[in-house]
């Protein structure tokens, strides 16, 4: 009988420390999540409501810049070097990667700032955060494996992708729009994925050293461009324009 008590404590000692381990983790992560949102809308504020919009947008063509096309495709690199180089860079570099990526997508997004309404932008961005919030709750707190329902996420996340990419040629508003309502249910079932994932993952590590650290900079990592794609598929709907 001493020797199962002792099991049973032992069992219940390594699930809290799981658990504990697992809320570090993710506090880390959103942290890091919402520094990057921070320095995007600051970076994103400063440039529209600046002259410095025109270093983003020609006022003479109304066409995008050199520097602007830059921080248009500019994100995508830092992702690509993010997602495939994270064993190889250091720690200090993949913190700089990702601050830089933030600024990157908060300088290209102030372009938002002359289609849409100020108005807008603030009420589809409060909706993005509550939603996301909703969902990243529900993926942490369900005892649901979402391996299966993220890959089908993941597959129309690469559909909207694909169909976006083709949609630049033909210039189709009504695949634009239905883009945008797949693209919505893509990325908010991604988040409940995404966080049930990091979850798991936050439980399995320790902290202290580098490739820990890291983990906690990819999670915000892919928490932080799961926001930024929902915000945008929201705001193709419900967006107000000029």
């Amino acid at each position: 009988m001493e020797n199962n008590r002792n099991y049973t404590y032992d069992s219940v000692i390594q699930l809290d420390d799981a658990q504990t381990a697992s809320r570090k983790y993710l506090a880390k992560v959103f942290t890091w999540m919402f520094a990057a949102l921070v320095i995007s809308a600051a970076c994103s504020y400063e440039f529209a409501t600046t002259n410095l919009i025109t270093l983003i947008v020609s006022p003479v063509t109304g066409g995008f810049t050199g520097f602007g096309t830059i921080m248009l495709f500019s994100p995508l690199a830092f992702s690509l070097v993010m997602s495939f180089g994270y064993n190889r860079i250091s720690y200090p570099v993949l913190v700089t990667l990702f601050l830089a990526y933030a600024v990157c997508i908060g300088i290209s997004l102030s372009i938002l700032a002359l289609a849409y309404t100020g108005g807008s932008l603030l009420a589809v961005f409060a909706t993005a955060s509550v939603i996301f919030g909703a969902m990243a709750i529900a993926g942490y707190t369900t005892r649901m494996d979402l391996t299966g329902f993220g890959s089908i996420m993941y597959m129309l996340f690469i559909g909207v992708l694909v169909a976006s990419l083709i949609n630049m040629f033909i210039k189709s508003s009504q695949l634009d729009y239905i883009m945008s309502y797949v693209g919505v249910a893509a990325f908010t079932g991604l988040t409940a994925y995404y966080v049930q994932m990091l979850k798991r993952i936050g439980e399995g590590i320790e902290y202290g050293d580098a490739s820990s650290k890291k983990l906690v900079i990819i999670g915000a990592f892919t928490l932080y461009t799961t926001f930024i794609n929902l915000f945008l598929s929201l705001l193709r709907i419900f967006g107000r324009r000029r």
